[in-house]
């Protein structure tokens, strides 16, 4: 993964402002990256992880798991299978967390941030 995602990412979060669309642009463009075969946002239900808006051919084997925290509370995990920098991945989960919440609370109703 290259630091362009992060400028991909931010152009997403400057132009998008519907939580689930910004979820399911941010999952579209981590597999749009080299060695990304699938990404996906779990939300956290009664803590455990259900799966959200994702992209991409799953490749378990490969999967790397990246908590995404809002406000010091675990509100769900960025998923990728395939080839990513760890560190990478931290920044992207830090910067759509806020949506992640949104897009968990929300249940599909419209909100405006």
């Amino acid at each position: 993964m290259s630091s362009r995602a992060l400028d991909r990412l931010d152009r997403i979060l400057r132009e998008q402002s519907e939580a689930d669309e910004v979820l399911r642009s941010t999952v579209q463009l981590l597999t749009s990256e080299p060695g990304v075969a699938w990404a996906g946002v779990a939300f956290l239900e009664d803590g455990e992880p259900a799966l959200g808006p994702s992209f991409g051919e799953p490749q378990e084997v490969s999967r790397i798991r990246v908590p995404i925290v809002y406000r010091g509370s675990k509100v769900g995990e960025l998923w990728v299978d395939g080839q990513a920098d760890r560190g990478l991945l931290e920044r992207i989960a830090f910067l759509v967390s806020e949506y992640v919440l949104i897009g968990w609370d929300t249940r599909g109703e419209d909100w405006e941030p």
